[in-house]
């Protein structure tokens, strides 16, 4: 990994796909990194802390920051904003980290478009439609109107996996775990475009 620039991992997919889990299991084996926590309007659910979670706001307080630029990317999802602020993204690139987005398909779009070469993206899904709203619907957090949004939405997503460097279809946590561990690995490898012109250049080092 290019200590100066560090690197990017983005995970998206469905909500109920299994993607905090999966951090989870690998953060503490991939080395230093930062998550990216997203800024909301959506209400703080049970059992979540603002900070840690996400950064809640009001819809206010988040327009005010889409005028005057302050985030990475921005969506507007089931009726919600989300966003990434770039301040700490950047403090956490220049210190070498690798800087971990859990994003929707939408945001992943954004920061592959601005941090490009840096970038390695996932998408992480269940195996099928029938078994996300299964998990949906197990997490008992949701009314059945928000779950039938969120399978909607799913379907549109799965859509854009050819978006994605890789496809995790979170089946076996333990099996996606290890592919997740050996993408992240990966990641911090990929050598920015600048880097690459650089060592071209000074390659022909024969007068």
């Amino acid at each position: 990994m290019n200590i100066n620039t560090g690197a990017v991992l983005v995970l998206s997919g469905p909500s109920g796909a299994g993607k905090s889990t999966l951090l989870n299991e690998v953060i503490n084996d991939i080395g230093e990194c930062y998550f990216s926590i997203s800024t909301t309007t959506r209400s703080i659910r049970e059992g979540e802390s603002d900070g840690v979670h996400y950064h809640f706001v009001s819809e206010k307080e988040f327009k005010q920051d889409i005028e005057e630029d302050m985030f990475l990317e921005y969506a507007h999802v089931h009726g919600n904003y989300y966003g990434t602020s770039i301040k700490p993204v950047k403090n956490a690139l220049k210190a070498g980290k690798l800087v971990i987005f859990d994003i929707d398909v939408q945001g992943n779009a954004v920061v592959t478009n601005r941090l490009g070469d840096i970038t390695t993206s996932v998408f992480i899904s269940p195996p099928t439609l029938s078994e996300l709203k299964h998990r949906l619907e197990a997490r008992k957090t949701d009314s059945k109107e928000v779950i039938e949004r969120r399978v909607q939405m799913a379907k549109k997503e799965i859509q854009r996996i050819c978006e994605y460097d890789f496809l995790i279809v979170n089946d076996s946590l333990e099996i996606a775990a290890n592919v997740l561990r050996d993408i992240a690995k990966a990641a911090r490898l990929k050598i920015p475009g600048n880097e690459i012109n650089e060592f071209t250049y000074n390659w022909e080092d024969i007068d």
